[in-house]
């Protein structure tokens, strides 16, 4: 929760509801620019340290399901993280997402570092 979001997620404000197993349900709400959001998903693969696979959809627009895989695998002394992100209903959510999932990343590199 310290480094989920986009830059202008309000700090204090994330909560998660996370059931991480295949079939599970996860709920991430935070504020950013004043504004609640609320996403969530199902979890529909679940390999420990090495592959998550999930649903995503915004709660303002539940029929807009789109797909997350996550993948980790060692590299050199560190790891490699493939994020993937897929089934945009159009370019503009798929560039909208691409933008917050890249501001996300860079506050992890920074909390990891």
């Amino acid at each position: 929760m310290q480094w989920f979001g986009p830059t202008s997620v309000e700090e204090g404000s994330v909560k998660a509801d996370i059931d991480l197993r295949v079939g599970g349900r996860y709920r991430i709400s935070f504020r950013a620019n004043g504004d609640y959001n609320e996403v969530g998903g199902v979890y529909r693969e679940v390999v420990p340290n090495e592959r998550l696979v999930f649903s995503w959809a915004w709660h303002s627009t539940p029929e807009r399901e789109s797909l997350v895989t996550i993948s980790i695998r060692p590299e050199g002394s560190g790891s490699l993280l493939v994020f993937n992100h897929a089934q945009f209903v159009d370019e503009k959510a798929r560039d909208s997402h691409q933008r917050g999932w890249t501001e996300l990343l860079g506050k992890l590199e920074s909390y990891l570092t």
